[in-house]
Parts: C-alpha cells; structure tokens; sequence
C-alpha cells in the first residue's frame, strides 16, 4: 500500500473515532463470504459501520488521537481486525451476541464469529471477549432517559392524584359549610 493512500486510511480512521462515540475490534476471519456478506448487511440495517483494516493503520489512527487512552487497545490488534462503530453503545454487542447464537458453528471447540477483541464505549475500555454480555447490557442514553422520565412519572402522578382529591375534598368542605350558614 503506498504512503499517500495509508495516510488517507488513517485520516478516514481518525474521522470515524471523532464521528462515532463507540467503537469495537471485532475478529471475523474465516467466516465464510455468504456469512461475511450477512453480517455487513445486519450491521448497514443496524446503524453499525463495519470495517476492515491494517492493524498497523489503526494503530497509528489510535495514537494520534489519544495514545494514553487507547494504548491498552494494541495488544488486541492482532490476526484479522474489523472495526464496528456506532451511535448506540449497545448495538455492535447485541448484533454480535445475535449473530453468533444464530450462527454457531456445529463444532464446539471452534469459536463463533465475529468474536469481540476489545471495545470503546462511553469512555470506557473493554478488553476481552468475556466483555461481550456486559456490553450488550450497556444502556444506550436513549433507554437512560426513558429510565429517568419513568421514575419520574410515577410520583408526579401521585402529586396530580393527591390534588385532584384533595381539591374534591375542600370543595365538598365548602359546600357543606355554606349550606350551614
């Protein structure tokens, strides 16, 4: 690969890590091209950007962004790397889990692909694929929200019920004090 088109690579890699909040290395080599071709369209109705690249060119795009943080990354950039980023912390790890439940291999012993190498999401570093379960429990900022907005309905509604009552309540009060005199 010549000079100016790695520099491209990086610069489209740097891009993406700015562009997208979350990011996973993912193993999927030896899938075979029907499953390869089911996976990147799975990830296109997603929202996910699945994508192959050089170790080395990842390297050097993680570097410049932020060495420090992504370091503990590196030794995960070996064999067969692809890159999944998204907008939903959560989505590359439910596909994955997904995926890999429908197509498992028939032999026990061989791992299901793709296979989560490491992850950044939220901030935060996930190294190994034993991550996978925690990450697809990774609320997006969406269910956060809805989280929140549902804590909040339930003594809201209370308050607006306690009102309404009670303002029953001083009216029937009123009423009967008005006829009495």
């Amino acid at each position: 690969m010549k000079k100016e088109k790695k520099n491209s690579v990086v610069s489209d890699l740097l891009g993406l890590v700015e562009q997208y909040p979350n990011f996973y290395l993912v193993d999927i080599e030896a899938l075979p091209a029907d499953l390869t071709s089911n996976l990147r369209r799975l990830c296109f109705e997603k929202g996910v950007k699945l994508m192959m690249v050089k170790n080395s060119l990842v390297r050097i795009a993680l570097t410049q962004k932020d060495e420090d943080l992504f370091s503990p990354l590196f030794p995960y950039l070996k064999g067969n790397t692809a890159i999944m980023f998204a907008e939903t912390a959560n989505a590359p790890a439910r596909l994955i889990k997904d995926f890999t439940k429908e197509h498992a291999p028939a032999n026990p012993d061989k791992k299901a692909k793709p296979e989560l190498k490491a992850a950044y999401v939220q901030e935060s570093l996930y190294l190994g694929a034993e991550k996978l379960e925690e990450l697809v429990n990774v609320k997006s900022k969406e269910e956060l929200i809805g989280d929140i907005l549902s804590l909040l309905d339930g003594p809201i509604q209370g308050v607006v019920s306690a009102l309404e009552s009670a303002g029953g309540t001083i009216h029937g009060l009123l009423q009967t004090l008005e006829e009495r005199g």
